[in-house]
């Protein structure tokens, strides 16, 4: 039996534009697209799924592969993964800020150690908040969602060199303003209390001079600090619900798909 190169060509393009991808969201998605993950293990993964979906998919478009159109193809079928992977960086990196936030706060942020997602020095709080977000995403099967969600946008959003509108750009853009709002009023809680304790030592201190309340209010803040943490932890769940939700309609509203409510 003789294959043409033509029909070579065709048969590549069926597994390397949806590699391409499913790829892109493997590298970028949490977890899988943390530094401490090999780029083998993503690569693998990425193929075991690419193999597993590819005989199901839509034809993909006659567009020859090495050509502008075929590598404009490859460069949207990125970028679409890309996007979509971020979508869960967002989501934990909300948490990440409002630790962070925190930590400066209630006089924690000295204490440090290196962020596993990019290999920088972050507070010991901020960790803390992105152990417990990327538990949660897991635990929810964040990971099982994105990629199903990965898989069906093949039928929604056909493979072709069109990608994503304009509009769609701007709402993931704006979906960075509304996290930072969610980390922020996550914290919010923390600010006011430290607030008021840091106040109190103002009066304490104008009041009587002489105790010198400042040589123990940092003991004092990391103490209150560490309580604030504890009592603000019942509401982790229900912020990560409401964002995750919300992760949700932006990704299903980029990529055309009808999700079930929650």
């Amino acid at each position: 039996m003789n294959y043409t190169t033509e029909q070579i060509l065709l048969w590549l393009a069926s597994y390397l534009w949806p590699f391409c991808r499913i790829g892109g969201m493997m590298m970028t998605v949490v977890m899988f697209g943390a530094q401490l993950t090999p780029v083998l293990v993503r690569l693998l993964l990425a193929l075991a799924v690419t193999l597993a979906v590819a005989p199901l998919l839509p034809p993909m478009p006659a567009i020859a592969l090495f050509s502008v159109e075929g590598f404009l193809v490859t460069g949207q079928q990125i970028l679409i993964g890309a996007s979509m992977g971020l979508l869960s960086q967002f989501l934990v990196q909300t948490f990440v800020t409002a630790g962070q936030i925190i930590a400066m706060q209630t006089s924690l942020g000295f204490a440090t150690m290196v962020d596993p997602l990019n290999g920088q020095s972050a507070p010991v709080v901020g960790q803390f908040y992105l152990m417990l977000g990327t538990l949660l995403f897991l635990a929810l099967d964040g990971h099982l969602l994105m990629i199903q969600a990965i898989v069906y946008s093949f039928d929604t959003l056909p493979v072709s060199a069109g990608g994503f509108s304009v509009a769609v750009w701007e709402r993931l853009a704006g979906l960075l303003t509304l996290l930072f709002q969610a980390a922020v009023s996550m914290a919010l809680a923390a600010i006011v209390a430290m607030l008021l304790i840091n106040f109190s030592f103002g009066v304490m201190t104008r009041a009587a001079p002489q105790l010198n309340i400042f040589s123990v209010g940092f003991a004092v803040s990391m103490v209150c600090g560490l309580f604030i943490m504890w009592l603000s932890l019942g509401g982790f769940l229900g912020h990560f619900e409401n964002q995750w939700l919300r992760l949700q309609a932006v990704m299903c509203d980029s990529l055309a798909l009808r999700c079930e409510e929650g």
